[in-house]
């Protein structure tokens, strides 16, 4: 699925180095379709590595796919390059008052996770598209804190504090085989985690509104839908790169923090050597199956879909 996305935006020229089909606005004008509508709200810290992570995964399937990025316009992000946000990203209360619509939309982590919900400078903005999300787009992936968010907005599921971090790449279990989501995924998966909170699981599990698609006792719920799959709660990284667990790693060592090897990442556990990715195909593959889902179950008329 080619994405379409500025040719200036960093990412275009790393992903056309990995032969991922990306498209210029120019090219897109000239293809008789209706593509998809994808928005990426992204809160992680690694803005540019995020961007290039998610859109390698979104650009693997045979439609073409426009992506809007989203931020924070009351948060000021310290993390991407000197104007990269104002070219790129559109603020959210645009979006929202200018009534545009998705077939879908991704809600990423963010570094904020040991804070109340309230306490983030930005939350009283990230509440109002969790809000609107569940009238303006079809289908909406949360992923880590970002699942965590809307769990609580949505169905006040409270997070709680991990006695330490959930660190590396864990297997998990299937629990619902018959779903869009996991057709073609094996009994069991790899994917990464690195949180220091989680959302209470017995709160999840006791909501009627929500399944648990995905747990296991090492790392408690991945995956949990509401709404038949217009709600995706994803606690873990599949859209992770090689490097990323080893840059998290690295980065907390230099800063004097507790750093705990990331379990299962490394050969032998030895941060020495050189990571095996194990997880890459079941990403590809979960994302495909999110977008084919969008694209089968999506309105033709985004102004159609049911509240």
């Amino acid at each position: 699925m080619p994405i379409k996305i500025p040719a200036a935006l960093p990412a275009y020229n790393a992903l056309r180095e990995e032969n991922v089909f990306v498209m210029t606005e120019v090219r897109a004008e000239h293809q008789d379709i209706r593509p998809l509508n994808i928005g990426i709200v992204n809160l992680m810290p690694t803005t540019l590595d995020t961007e290039i992570q998610l859109l390698r995964l979104l650009g693997n399937t045979p439609l073409q796919v426009n992506i809007t990025f989203l931020r924070m316009g009351s948060h000021e992000s310290r993390n991407a390059p000197p104007g990269h946000l104002e070219r790129f990203y559109l603020d959210s209360d645009y979006i929202i008052e200018s009534g545009r619509r998705f077939d879908g939309l991704i809600i990423t982590g963010a570094p904020v996770e040991t804070l109340p919900f309230e306490e983030v400078d930005y939350w009283d903005e990230l509440a109002a598209v969790l809000d609107y999300s569940r009238t303006s787009v079809w289908s909406t992936l949360h992923i880590c804190w970002g699942a965590q968010a809307g769990l609580y907005r949505h169905y006040e599921i409270p997070k709680k504090e991990l006695p330490a971090k959930l660190f590396g790449v864990f297997p998990h279990r299937v629990n619902e085989r018959n779903t869009t989501l996991f057709r073609g995924f094996d009994d069991e998966f790899l994917a990464p985690q690195s949180r220091h909170t989680a959302s209470d699981r017995d709160a999840i599990a006791a909501h009627q509104a929500l399944t648990i698609e995905s747990e296991t006792p090492e790392t408690g719920v991945f995956i949990a839908t509401a709404r038949e799959g217009r709600e995706i709660y994803v606690t873990g990284h599949l859209e992770y790169d090689t490097l990323t667990l080893d840059r998290e790693y690295r980065r907390d060592l230099s800063r004097g923090l507790p750093a705990a090897i990331p379990r299962g990442y490394y050969p032998g556990d030895n941060p020495r050597l050189t990571p095996v990715v194990r997880w890459r195909a079941h990403a590809h593959l979960f994302f495909s199956n999110w977008l084919n889902y969008v694209y089968q179950e999506t309105p033709y008329n985004l102004e159609s879909i049911p509240v």
